[in-house]
């Protein structure tokens, strides 16, 4: 990381909520039985991964919820 990117708290604090927009933008609250986003950066190595149980296609929700935390990182860390 250079002088100037983020610290590790803003990449991951920056994938969570990008994952949960995705999630709550396809679904209401109360159709959600259970949710549970982890996010790590480590040595600039991001892991995410993301539980959620609700109706319809909640895998492929899931992914994209992925998806969309993996390329908010990408743009933050973007020089």
């Amino acid at each position: 990381m250079t002088r100037d990117s983020p610290d590790d708290q803003v990449v991951v604090e920056t994938a969570v909520e990008a994952a949960e927009d995705v999630i709550l933008s396809r679904y209401g609250r109360s159709e959600i039985r259970d949710l549970d986003v982890a996010v790590s950066f480590e040595q600039n190595r991001l892991s995410v991964d993301i539980y959620l149980n609700a109706p319809g296609d909640a895998d492929r929700v899931a992914d994209d919820a992925a998806l969309a935390a993996r390329a908010a990182v990408d743009s933050l860390l973007e020089v």
